[in-house]
């Protein structure tokens, strides 16, 4: 599935920003986009997936949509966290000062990363032999 191997890929960069120059207001913008990135491929691997397991609401299109009945469906979402980042995705366009921007790189390392890996761990785990097939 090209999707989830964008979002392997694109989930290699990201889990580097702990070891970027944090204080360097160029790498916390980089961070925040990577997440940007991240988040679309992440939703959109789960609809992809809802799809595949024939979950009719899957084709609706929306994030959030997407996003609850993967809660359902999946143990490893954590509808919170995830619901969090569709926020955040949603208002980057008014992050306009650095505090703001550095609080979200501290919440992408902290919360979102993880959540990222997580659901990369559960789909290698439950789609093991399809994803060898594609």
């Amino acid at each position: 599935m090209k999707k989830f191997d964008n979002y392997r890929s694109n989930l290699r960069v990201l889990e580097t920003a702990q070891e970027q120059d944090l204080a360097n207001e160029f790498i916390v913008s980089g961070i925040i986009d990577k997440f940007f990135v991240q988040f679309e491929l992440g939703w959109k691997v789960l609809k992809e997936l809802l799809t595949y397991e024939g979950v009719a609401s899957a084709g609706s299109g929306s994030p959030r949509e997407i996003i609850k009945q993967a809660f359902r469906f999946y143990p490893c979402i954590e509808e919170e966290v995830w619901l969090s980042m569709l926020a955040q995705r949603n208002n980057l366009s008014h992050i306009y000062d650095a505090q703001a921007a550095r609080r979200l790189m501290e919440t992408i390392i902290r919360d979102y990363i993880p959540a990222f890996q997580k659901l990369e761990d559960s789909i290698l785990r439950r789609y093991h032999e399809l994803l060898e097939t594609l």
